[in-house]
Parts: structure tokens; sequence; C-alpha cells
């Protein structure tokens, strides 16, 4: 049998869980260390799968193949007139697989494909990088009361100062003083009368029901 000379990988990373990098290595594992020695990203890469190939930068066959069928996939940067071609492809490590597993399947060569469990590390990383995309997820997603279980005319409190309290009177609004705000436009103003020149304050870091923050923590907990 002739003897391999490199692999086509297909590498995933949870700092960007929506893109695989598909490309080619005479030492997969030297390629993994160049890749995760840059500083540039949070989390490391991992080898979802290898294809052993006995040509060298087959992989740009492969790439030829998805842009084929969907140009669209390839991520593409123009950088002061420049065009940057990466071996970045939109789609799931799972979809990436199918690929090169039709593609082996069509020479015979099933058995020169290998899908490499994750680690623990690997594992606990991809963990982390989830719970970080959903608590941003989160933090963009607006207030609504109904999904805090806060009914209309309940009474919110301003935890720097107990003493002021709002009301609830429709899902994302609360009456103080006889005026209508965001909960956050709120919580800017009382900063603001505080002695605060910051306006941009998040209504659920200073705002309490039931004695209870509007912390994010809580949202997790709630699910929302």
């Amino acid at each position: 049998m002739e003897e391999k000379t490199g692999v086509i990988y297909i590498l995933t990373n949870p700092s960007f869980p929506e893109y695989v990098k598909i490309g080619y290595a005479d030492d997969v594992k030297k390629r993994l260390a160049q890749l995760n020695s840059s500083e540039c990203i949070p989390f490391s890469f991992r080898i979802y799968a290898t294809y052993d190939v006995h040509d060298r930068l087959t992989d740009k066959k492969v790439h030829s193949i998805i842009d084929r069928l969907n140009p669209g996939l390839r991520a593409i940067e123009n950088n002061n007139g420049k065009k940057h071609v990466r071996e970045f492809y939109a789609m799931s490590a799972e979809d990436a697989y199918k690929i090169l597993e039709d593609i082996a399947s069509i020479n015979g060569l099933q058995g020169n494909l290998r899908k490499i469990a994750p680690s623990v590390v690997e594992e606990k990383q991809a963990r982390e990088a989830g719970e970080i995309k959903r608590h941003y997820e989160r933090k963009k997603k607006s207030l609504t009361f109904t999904e805090y279980g806060i009914p209309i005319g309940a009474e919110l409190v301003y935890i720097k100062d107990p003493t002021i309290k709002c009301k609830v009177v429709s899902d994302k609004k609360v009456e103080f003083e006889g005026k209508e705000y965001s909960l956050s436009a709120l919580a800017g103003e009382l900063n603001v009368r505080r002695g605060s020149k910051n306006r941009s304050v998040a209504g659920t870091d200073v705002f309490s029901y039931n004695g209870e923050a509007l912390s994010w923590e809580l949202r997790i907990r709630l699910g929302i």
C-alpha cells in the first residue's frame, strides 16, 4: 500500500461555532499547534476529523467542490482592496464530515476517514464558549416583564435607594413620578439624579422585584 502523504482535516473552534476550517497538513498535530499558538482567538481549534490522502494540497479539490455547490459558504474578506479567501466554511462539522465521507465512499477509501472524539478539555471549552454566547444573546435581548414573571401593576424597587419605587404599566414600561420610562431609561435618570453624568445603565442591574435583583444570573436561572 502506498504510504500516506498527509491529511485533509476538519477543524472546529468554539470561538466561532458557525464555521469549520477545512485544510491540508503533512502533520496535522503540528498544524494544530501552530494555529493554537495565536493569541487572537479565545479558544483552541480541535480536530474533528481527518482523511488520509496521498497527494499534497488535495484539500483544494474539496474546496472546489464546496464552492461550486454553494459559493456563499466560504469566508471571503475584502481588505484594503485585496480579496482574502479563507479556508473557513459556514457549515456544521457534521455536514463537512459527510462530504469527506461521500468522497471516501466513491474512492473505496472509507478506512482513511476518521472522526476524532473531543478531549475533556475540548468539551469544557465548548461548554464555556456556548455559555458565553448564550449570555451575550440574553444581554442583547430586551427585557420583558412577562418573561420575568412580573405582572402589570407590580412594584419594582431601586436597589441603590429602596425608598425609590416604580410601577410596571406594560410589558416594557414602568411609571415613575407620573411619567413612563423603559427600565434602563429610568435607571439612567436616577443615576444622573445621584450626581453621575452616565445615563447608560442597565435597568436589570439596579432594580429588584420581591426582594430579588433582576440580574443576569436570574435570567440564566429562568432561561430567558
